[in-house]
């Protein structure tokens, strides 16, 4: 992994963050005057932002439940072999599988973390016994249930929770 230093984020830069995490639909306008600028100004740090990687997207917090996927779960996974291959592979799969929602790739004990988002638990085990359990490059996999799940105050501590 490249060692690049952070993008510098000015306190103008970071409270437009801010804003955004708490409504990525914050219109320009709105976002300019909660700052303190004017609409071009928000406008072209927005841009600037975005050319930088700093924002990389938006995206919409959905009810899984109203989907017909109540049951969600983090399914703890360590591989057998630790070859590049095997790795490479094993991410592939998993971020294409359904009622996979988010795949985090860890360093310790355990190797990934899955969470998945299923219509019941007989949807929660056959996908476990059939894109985990069973998988070669599999040794363990534990699930554990989510009761609930929120979101904290942001990398600044200022942000309110969504």
């Amino acid at each position: 992994m490249p060692n690049h230093p952070p993008p510098a984020v000015d306190a103008i830069d970071r409270a437009m963050l801010e804003l955004l995490a708490e409504d990525a639909r914050i219109t320009n306008q709105r976002l300019a005057e909660r700052v303190g600028v004017a609409p071009s100004t928000a406008l072209a740090r927005l841009r600037a932002l975005r050319a930088r990687g700093v924002i990389r997207g938006y995206h919409a917090k959905l009810d899984l439940a109203a989907l017909g996927r109540p049951l969600q779960a983090l399914i703890a996974v360590r591989l057998a072999v630790h070859a590049r291959e095997q790795i490479d592979a094993f991410t592939e799969t998993v971020r294409g599988l359904t009622g996979v929602v988010m795949v985090f790739h860890l360093a310790g004990v355990t190797d990934y973390l899955v969470w998945v988002a299923a219509a019941d638990a007989q949807e929660l085990r056959d996908f476990v016994v059939d894109h985990l359990a069973t998988h070669p490059a599999v040794a363990h996999a534990e699930t554990s249930l989510i009761y609930e799940h929120s979101r904290g105050p942001g990398i600044w501590g200022a942000a309110e929770p969504a």
